[in-house]
């Protein structure tokens, strides 16, 4: 077995990546502050083929180097808007037909592993600050919420961590045909 070459995986280009079809999922961050957690969700939304991504308050925009170094382009790819208010994309995705799920733990958050999704559905995925979560507005707003189970001592995992794992969950649910 050998280490596949780029040119072996046949991947998109940016051209290619922006007239394929995509899965019905929005990344909303909320007030994110590390740029590199931003670059890191471009990154996951490039790998997933996600609609887009919303950036929200004093979460960083394209472009900024600490941005494109953990995205490698991704913010180039994965089409994405920037709103001041965190609510204001809420409300906006809404009245497009998504769903929101805050990824928090709050009172009836749903387990991951116990969410059953809609492929017909579109969805929007609300990831807080680093130290604060979602802001609570956006939790009394959102349709959902979702938790990662977590059985150590600590109560959160890294926003991009996060991201990715919930990104994967929703993705084999929704059963996209990236074909």
């Amino acid at each position: 077995m050998h280490k596949l070459t780029v040119e072996e995986m046949n991947r998109l280009d940016v051209a290619a990546f922006k007239e394929a079809p995509k899965l019905p999922l929005v990344v909303v961050l909320d007030n994110v502050r590390s740029l590199h957690n931003v670059g890191s969700v471009f990154r996951t939304a490039d790998a997933f083929r996600l609609s887009g991504v919303c950036l929200c308050g004093i979460t960083g925009r394209p472009p900024m180097v600490e941005i494109h170094k953990t995205a490698l382009g991704a913010e180039d790819s994965v089409d994405w808007e920037y709103f001041e208010d965190p609510l204001a994309a809420v409300e906006a995705l809404r009245r497009r037909g998504y769903l929101i799920f805050a990824v928090e733990q709050v009172a009836g958050s749903r387990p991951l592993h116990q969410l059953r999704l809609s492929p017909d559905q579109k969805y929007a995925l609300v990831l807080g600050n680093e130290v604060k979560g979602v802001t609570q507005s956006v939790v009394d707003a959102s349709d959902a919420a979702v938790e990662i189970p977590q059985y150590g001592t600590k109560h959160s995992l890294n926003v991009s961590v996060s991201a990715g794992i919930v990104l994967w969950e929703f993705a084999k649910q929704l059963g996209f045909s990236y074909e």
